[in-house]
């Protein structure tokens, strides 16, 4: 019993609790003055038993004085703690005062731990707020409803070197916030806005309904499930733009989509129906032309997770199918250069007339800094003019090597410095890209169906790059590009592109 009292108090009594609880006993009286010690171990078994008790009680606030006191100071503080507790000098009491105190260290002990399971249940049900390199997230104690604020900010600076029709000039190329998050475990979100431009417009908006991770269901606009580097987010490119094979891949389209994760992540899949939208742009708001279109793509990391030197190799096929019938920008695509010029264009009355088809094997390899993206892609399209109709079928391929000298990982997410530049002596993360790529256009679409004079048949691209990530949220990007444009038999060739991009970054 002595032993289960001094658990109880030396774990949850204070000074003030002690005082009370012994005060308040019915046999409590006021100290008399001490006399001369006894020997501690000559004292009554009773008599050390109320004593021991007394010591436990007082003993989680007192321990610190204790260690200052005499043995002949301690032993006078226990016998004024044996009076208060109805212990007379020789003679037992009653044990109505043990089984009092009892009592009440049995309920202060029941209230305790009761106050300590809603302390417990409060901190559950708080909601939780952390502001970090990510952005800012507000969620809910248990979790399931939750708000992030994350944004993407990227300011370019363009030079044009030697004969350019195009200007120098510095641009917002991007300004992104994002709202997403989750309501409920079923139900998560992603909202993006463009200000960049001379107009806002919505790039994502669409929500998902988490069934399992094996297969959740995604509803609104997207980017549609065909090109590599396409899907991969604009802030984690190792170049400043896209390469050419992204001219020739259907980017955001309205849809539902069918997606997961099978495999601890080895195998993923997404198969969906959309309004259909041209090659390297996003759709319009409506079906203008009352086709959908059907995508889908598979990818496998077949050794994802394990320690094999091919851990990081990864490798898949995206597609789409469908039809369009119509004329104009909506229906038919412009091909931009690397240095965002229109290199290709169709001829005003050249309408889309039936079936079109993409396909694009894909893959990537990572280990440790080194990365390697490659993608090919062939689209084709079934055109008009007149009475006279065509399949034109126009390929695009490229490869982007990249390597991280400050010892950071390579991935198809970006990289993260592991010393921030002004942390510690950290100076960031340096990394080098280089990339080749080349567009070919049918032959069959001149002169007919394009303009010779105006339209190249063929462009060769290169860029090479360095990037520094300053910080997880802040990089500085530099390329040289030039791109090669062929024409077709007897039209003059375009001038080459040489240029120097840069970039400034800031994304959370």
């Amino acid at each position: 019993m002595r032993d289960g009292y001094k658990r109880r108090a030396v774990s949850h009594f204070s000074p003030d609790v002690c005082a009370r609880s012994i005060s308040s006993l019915p046999n409590a009286r006021q100290e008399p003055s001490m006399t001369a010690p006894r020997p501690l171990f000559t004292l009554p078994t009773r008599k050390l038993l109320s004593l021991s008790l007394a010591l436990a009680v007082c003993g989680a606030w007192s321990s610190a004085q204790a260690q200052q006191l005499t043995v002949e100071q301690l032993q006078q503080r226990l016998e004024r703690l044996e009076r208060l507790a109805g212990v007379s000098d020789g003679t037992p009491a009653e044990g109505a005062g043990l089984a009092d105190l009892d009592q009440r260290l049995r309920i202060l002990e029941r209230r305790l731990e009761l106050q300590e399971e809603e302390r417990v249940a409060a901190a559950k049900a708080a909601p939780k707020i952390t502001v970090d390199q990510k952005g800012a997230s507000f969620k809910s104690g248990d979790g399931n409803y939750e708000l992030k604020l994350r944004g993407l900010l990227q300011g370019d600076a363009r030079v044009f070197v030697g004969n350019s029709s195009q200007n120098d000039t510095f641009l917002l190329r991007t300004a992104r916030p994002t709202l997403e998050g989750s309501l409920g475990k079923l139900v998560a979100y992603r909202f993006t806005p463009e200000f960049a431009g001379d107009s806002a417009t919505i790039v994502d908006a669409y929500a998902d309904l988490r069934f399992d991770p094996a297969y959740t269901l995604r509803v609104g606009k997207f980017t549609s499930p065909v090109g590599l580097e396409r899907l991969q987010s604009s802030a984690a490119l190792v170049d400043v733009e896209r390469a050419l094979v992204s001219e020739l891949a259907p980017n955001r389209d309205l849809g539902v989509q069918l997606q997961g994760e099978l495999g601890k992540g080895r195998f993923s899949y997404a198969v969906g129906v959309f309004n259909g939208t041209v090659d390297g742009r996003d759709a319009v708001t409506s079906n203008p032309d009352d086709d959908f279109e059907y995508a889908g793509r598979v990818f496998f990391e077949p050794l994802k997770g394990t320690d094999s030197a091919w851990a990081g190799l990864g490798f898949g096929l995206g597609a789409s199918a469908g039809q369009k019938h119509g004329s104009g920008n909506n229906f038919l695509p412009r091909y931009r250069s690397p240095g965002q010029a229109t290199f290709f264009n169709y001829r005003s009355a050249v309408i889309a007339d039936g079936d079109t088809l993409r396909w694009s094997p894909q893959g990537w390899f990572y280990r440790n800094g080194f990365g390697l993206q490659a993608e090919y892609i062939a689209s084709r399209q079934e055109v008009a003019r007149d009475a006279r109709r065509t399949a034109l079928e126009h390929r695009a391929w490229q490869a982007t090597a990249s390597y991280v000298l400050s010892g950071e990982d390579a991935s198809y997410r970006g990289v993260t410095p592991s010393r921030p530049f002004g942390v510690n002596g950290g100076l960031g993360a340096f990394e080098l890209t280089a990339r080749y790529g080349e567009l070919e256009i049918d032959e069959a679409a001149f002169p007919f169906y394009a303009d010779p004079a105006t339209s190249a048949s063929h462009i060769r691209a290169w860029t090479v790059g360095a990037n520094w990530y300053l910080t997880p949220n802040l990089k500085l990007a530099t390329n040289y590009l030039q791109s090669r444009f062929d024409a077709t038999a007897g039209a003059a060739r375009l001038p080459d592109e040489k240029a120097v991009f840069s970039r400034l970054q800031v994304s959370f």
